[in-house]
């Protein structure tokens, strides 16, 4: 069984920086394309980013491209998003999930983290 655990949320101002770091266990991560989601109040599920296996190929949502990069370390055993350029709009719970599908779509993935919270605001 796979487990994925995510750190790195927190409180930062618009413009700031945040790295998410999404660490496996039980299971070794190379299988698996990871991807990320956010989910806001009130708001359904979005996929923000995923990452294939080996990583070549990498796929982000609009709102994000040019501030977000999701990146793995195979060998950590870990995936990353780094998050630059904060808006208040990308407040939300960040989750990784792993699937074995290269997709946006939630259902394709099979384990989830619990999710960290990212908040932007001044």
């Amino acid at each position: 069984q796979l487990q994925l655990v995510e750190s790195g949320g927190g409180l930062v101002q618009p413009g700031g920086s945040l790295r998410l770091s999404c660490a496996a266990s039980g299971l070794s991560l190379d299988y698996y394309v990871i991807g990320w989601f956010r989910q806001a109040p009130g708001k359904e599920r979005e996929a923000v980013s995923c990452i294939s296996r080996g990583g070549r190929s990498v796929s982000y949502v609009n709102s994000v491209k040019g501030r977000f990069t999701i990146s793995r370390d195979d060998a950590k055993n870990t995936v990353y998003l780094q998050m630059n350029s904060l808006k208040p709009e990308d407040t939300s719970v960040y989750y990784c999930a792993a699937g074995s599908s290269f997709t946006t779509q939630s259902y394709a993935y099979d384990y989830w983290g619990q999710g960290t919270q990212v908040t932007v605001s001044s």
